[in-house]
């Protein structure tokens, strides 16, 4: 199943504040666009960064507790970390699962994550993900392979997973949220860094248990030796804030800075990383696994 981004909700809910009270959550840091300077001061002020637990990916499945599984940034290669994904009541994919945006790409996409035998299929759009933005200008190629199989958007072709889109889903009683925006210029769900990408978090509903987003928030796994992205950090200053002041989620799940695969956790939080490629786009991290209680009054059945 599939839901898109701006269109009606079926399985998923929103349930958003007014825009007025949406733009007084979180305000923007005055360094906002300096984020190794950010990241600085926040270290001074007592931000917490530490490494997280991780379960080993042979751990058994309890029925009293809800499994997840996290991937992301796969970049046209799940066919080659299929086998190596644990089975899980819900698959986590944070982005970045082609190159380009293509009609073959994400066709070839929803036939391999349809294999998984995961109940709950939970999949964002990332940057690469060209042409799934709602409004985006996209190329002759792409909109003439739209036009030939009658849809307007390539993320209509989804029907093995849902896809969130600054969506809630609701799962064995457990909230989640999805959303695909980030700070690197020339990509689709491109907005900078400050007000325009903080109105975006603004819609993130407090009392979630698990956030999915493409890009990191600042200072977790967003430590970018390979200096493509805006800054050596590449993490967002005002999803930081709005995780840590506002949100609080037990789980935050993320990719886009491929070569910080890894857990880390502010004490409340536990930000895991699930990027799958390294910077080559060569598959080369595992899955990461966790579990959440089930809540009272749900069962797995």
């Amino acid at each position: 199943m599939s839901e898109f981004c701006g269109g009606a909700d079926r399985a998923v809910s929103s349930n958003f504040a007014s825009e007025s009270e949406m733009d007084n959550y979180v305000l923007v840091d005055p360094l906002s666009a300096k984020p190794i300077e950010c990241w600085k001061k926040y270290l001074k002020q007592g931000r917490v960064c530490e490494p997280g637990k991780t379960l080993r990916l042979d751990t058994p499945i309890y029925e009293n507790k809800v499994r997840f599984v996290c991937i992301s940034d796969t970049h046209e290669k799940l066919h080659e970390v299929m086998p190596y994904i644990p089975d899980g009541d819900v698959l986590i994919h944070a982005g970045d699962f082609t190159n380009y945006g293509d009609v073959g790409e994400v066709i070839k996409f929803n036939a391999e994550i349809g294999k998984l035998p995961h109940k709950h299929k939970l999949v964002i759009a990332g940057n690469h993900e060209l042409g799934f933005e709602d409004g985006e200008e996209m190329s002759e190629r792409l909109t003439a392979g739209l036009n030939m199989l009658g849809i307007k958007k390539a993320y209509e072709l989804l029907s093995n997973c849902t896809y969130l889109c600054d969506k809630s889903y609701e799962v064995y009683g457990l909230k989640i949220y999805g959303a695909p925006w980030h700070s690197m210029p020339g990509y689709a769900f491109y907005r900078p860094r400050g007000q325009k990408i903080l109105h975006k978090w603004n819609q993130i509903p407090a009392k979630i248990d698990v956030l999915i987003t493409h890009t990191p928030p600042l200072g977790h796994g967003d430590f970018n030796a390979w200096n493509k992205m805006d800054g050596i950090l590449a993490g967002c200053t005002e999803l930081l804030n709005t995780v840590e002041q506002r949100v609080n989620p037990k789980y935050h799940v993320f990719g886009h800075v491929h070569q910080k695969h890894g857990v880390t956790t502010n004490g409340t939080t536990t930000f895991i990383n699930a990027a799958l490629c390294d910077h080559k786009l060569r598959s080369a991290y595992d899955p990461i696994i966790f579990d959440l209680p089930l809540p009272p009054g749900h069962t797995k059945c």
